[in-house]
């Protein structure tokens, strides 16, 4: 069917009539900006121009900035996107040289604080996934579209800028949107505010929601979304939300709201103890992502980047010059062991809990990552070094498939069962978690083992690295009578006598 055109008179004046409404709608909301002239008491004066046509051709754009906390203190478009003619990234629009791309640099007129400690931490750096095996996944055996769509809108990329022609200074379709928390930017910075203060409102609130989170934080391989949800935690949050408080200024953990924690709270946000922080990692003592766990002390250095360093390994002294790769020639200013790292958790956790229910979770996550380390993550690890050394696997990754067997071990179950057990979530610590890992090695790795190099070598290499740890000892020399024994009596004592076979 033919598209119906209207005389110009009347198109017009349906315009006219939708942009009275719409500053009608907004004028309320206007009120509460500060009073005083444009340029001089608030905002840029060019601003008031990118408002007045905003309004109207993006009104939902409009009413998120209107209606934030930026928009009320007369924060406004001109503030956050203006640029310099040289800047890659600017073009101009409407006689201003703007930027479509409002970097953490952008931000850091106002925010140095958070800007400075955003780019030292973990997640500026997630977009430098290159070298890692998830990329090679994604790019090789997915492709570069799926990698385009997944990894790196969590992840970040490089935002790519035309360099030429009409579109000169703007993102290329290929790169942008991203919103990735790694994003690398024009300027140079890392980040995406807007990851968790989604634009154009810049809610505080919205980033103290674990849903907010939960973008990124979920799925087989990093599930603290799904572990946060069943946890005791997460349930009290559901239930009690309207008792948080998450509009507060200043969000003081057993002061603003004592319902439940959120990852922000453990992970971000203050306590009596503690002081808020953007640097997601400062307060992280176990590495519970690599195939085999470590503690981890964090090393800062004077040109705002920070590394971890594994317990065990030495550690620069304050003054120092760094050695290290991602930072040669800096000057090491700070040193956070992981015992400082954790009592700066703890911090957070004393704001509702008592030193003995703290002490009693980080024992038993200690004593459940120590379990899944020695029992079946290093011993593992050694034979497929051994077969790698002996040449019965190739140096390229993911063509055996023992090598994607080891890979969803670690990667998949031993990760949701080490943030089980760090986030108080028993499903994904148990039958999420260590009971694929013990399946899939005892009846997936095993097997394939057997496959790959025959029977009596694998039995050789299990006799190796696997007899000598008795977690293992069922497995060779089969349930023990007292264990038999054991379990026959609770069951007959629930079910009745003779009821277990």
């Amino acid at each position: 069917m033919r598209k119906q055109s209207y005389p110009a008179w009347v198109r017009r004046a349906g315009v006219a009539l939708a942009a009275g409404v719409l500053l009608t709608v907004a004028g309320t909301a206007s009120a509460a900006r500060p009073s005083g002239k444009i340029g001089t008491d608030w905002g840029k004066e060019g601003g008031q121009e990118c408002v007045d046509c905003h309004m109207t051709e993006s009104p939902g754009l409009y009413k998120q900035w209107n209606d934030s906390q930026h928009g009320q203190s007369g924060v406004n478009c001109l503030d956050c996107h203006q640029a310099d003619e040289k800047d890659a990234d600017a073009w101009k629009h409407e006689g201003q040289y703007i930027s479509v791309i409002v970097s953490p640099k952008d931000c850091s007129r106002c925010h140095d604080t958070e800007f400075k400690e955003v780019q030292r931490s973990h997640h500026a750096s997630a977009g430098e996934i290159l070298a890692s095996l998830d990329n090679l996944l994604g790019e090789v055996v997915g492709g570069p579209a799926a990698v385009n769509v997944g990894c790196r809108q969590c992840h970040g990329a490089k935002v790519e800028v035309h360099t030429e022609g009409k579109q000169k200074g703007k993102p290329t379709a290929e790169t942008w949107p991203n919103t990735g928390i790694g994003r690398m930017n024009p300027d140079g910075s890392k980040g995406s505010c807007t990851a968790c203060h989604g634009r154009h409102g810049f809610s505080k609130a919205q980033a103290r929601t674990p849903d907010t989170c939960g973008k990124c934080h979920i799925g087989p391989d990093h599930p603290q979304l799904e572990v946060y949800n069943e946890s005791k935690h997460g349930i009290i949050y559901r239930a009690s939300v309207d008792e948080m408080n998450l509009r507060s200024d200043k969000w003081v953990a057993g002061v603003d709201y004592v319902a439940a924690p959120t990852c922000a709270t453990c992970h971000m946000s203050a306590s009596p103890s503690e002081a808020k922080t953007h640097d997601v990692g400062e307060r992280i003592s176990w590495n519970l992502r690599s195939p085999v766990s470590n503690k981890i002390n964090l090393v800062r250095l004077d040109n705002n980047v920070s590394y971890d360093v594994p317990e065990g390994q030495p550690l620069p002294k304050v003054g120092e010059v760094s050695t290290h790769a991602k930072a040669k020639g800096a000057k090491v200013v700070e040193v956070l062991t992981w015992e400082q790292r954790r009592s700066k958790m703890e911090g957070v956790c004393y704001a509702c809990h008592t030193s003995g229910f703290v002490d009693g979770h980080y024992n038993q996550l200690d004593e459940f990552v120590n379990l899944y380390n020695e029992k079946f993550a290093k011993p593992i690890a050694a034979i497929m070094a051994d077969l790698k050394k002996s040449g019965k696997l190739t140096p390229a990754p993911f063509d055996e498939k023992i090598e994607w067997v080891w890979w969803e071990i670690w990667h998949h179950e031993g990760r949701r069962a080490r943030h089980g057990a760090s986030m108080s979530g028993p499903d994904y610590a148990w039958w999420h978690g260590m009971y694929e890992v013990a399946k899939h090695t005892y009846f997936e790795f095993i097997p394939e083992l057997e496959h790959l190099v025959g029977k009596q070598e694998a039995d050789a290499l299990l006799a190796k690295y696997f007899k000598p740890i008795e977690g293992h000892d069922w497995y060779f020399n089969g349930m023990s009578k007292e264990a038999l024994d054991k379990v026959r009596k609770g069951y007959e004592e629930r079910y009745g006598k003779g009821s277990l076979k």
